[in-house]
């Protein structure tokens, strides 16, 4: 599918449809499981920390928060016709993000830097969940992914010029993001904290239901966000990893890929996902 996208030199776009990788991935369940490392990275950026710090509700519900941002971002890859309309108005939600970070430089939340590293962590993710979860990728999947990754980007209306050309490229970048840019930021820190007090997302899960779930999203997410993290990152920030924990979590991967092999398909992908899987094959 082609579509003109009014804020990108009325060039045409490629909007994803159900043919794409990335309608098999990116609304894959087993997502959940590594949200916090996508939101981990991204704060370890310290134009984008900068900008959650002074511009969001983080401190006050991250999950709720976070919960929030999931349904846009999948209406720009499962939307159809209306995915390039709501990729414009993710973006004009940035318009007014900008200010200084801890070093002293500015920033702006549509900067090819900060808008690009965002998306790149989503994009990256389902690689990572693939990985860990599911059944790693080989090069011909992940170039074909990039691709899609490509024409996701160019929904959102901004520059294309500082997007890299091809997986390979892509590989290099992320490896100097991840060496060179990426740092301990205030918000990172803070997420790592294990004496915050996390409130539950929702009203309705408050009480007795979130003393059960709150381990699950406070120590077990950041364990797993640490845990999945690549290693140099890892041990460039410092944070703890044993031997141990890696055994668990090889055991947790494996647990998943059993559980996976035997849901339906509706349970393995978000609604907005599953709907959208529907819609076509009724339309079809």
């Amino acid at each position: 599918m082609q579509a003109i996208c009014p804020d990108s030199d009325a060039h045409p776009i490629h909007l994803l449809g159900p043919e794409s990788l990335t309608w098999r991935y990116f609304g894959d369940l087993r997502g959940l499981l590594l949200i916090s490392r996508v939101g981990l990275l991204q704060n370890l950026h310290p134009g984008l920390a900068a900008g959650v710090q002074e511009h969001s509700d983080l401190f006050v519900n991250p999950w709720n928060r976070l919960f929030r941002s999931i349904p846009p971002i999948l209406a720009v890859v499962y939307g159809g016709e209306q995915a390039a309309g709501t990729g414009l108005q993710i973006r004009d939600w940035h318009r007014k993000i900008k200010g200084v970070d801890a070093h002293g430089q500015r920033y702006h939340a549509l900067s090819p830097e900060l808008f690009y590293w965002a998306h790149a962590t989503f994009f990256e993710g389902q690689i990572a969940v693939q990985a860990l979860f599911g059944t790693p990728l080989d090069e011909t999947t992940l170039e074909r992914l990039y691709q899609e990754s490509i024409h996701w980007y160019a929904l959102y209306g901004l520059p294309m010029t500082s997007v890299p050309a091809d997986y390979t490229a892509f590989k290099k970048y992320w490896q100097e993001m991840l060496d060179t840019r990426l740092e301990m930021t205030d918000v990172a820190r803070w997420y790592l904290d294990e004496s915050k007090d996390l409130p539950a997302p929702f009203p309705w899960m408050r009480g007795p239901l979130w003393w059960l779930l709150r381990p699950l999203f406070d120590q077990g997410a950041r364990w797993l966000a640490v845990g999945s993290m690549p290693a140099p990152l890892r041990q460039r920030l410092g944070l703890p990893w044993s031997a141990k924990d890696q055994r668990r979590l090889s055991i947790l991967a494996r647990v998943v890929k059993a559980l996976w092999r035997v849901l339906p398909q509706r349970l393995r992908y978000f609604p907005q996902a599953h709907a959208a899987m529907r819609r076509e094959r009724q339309s079809g």
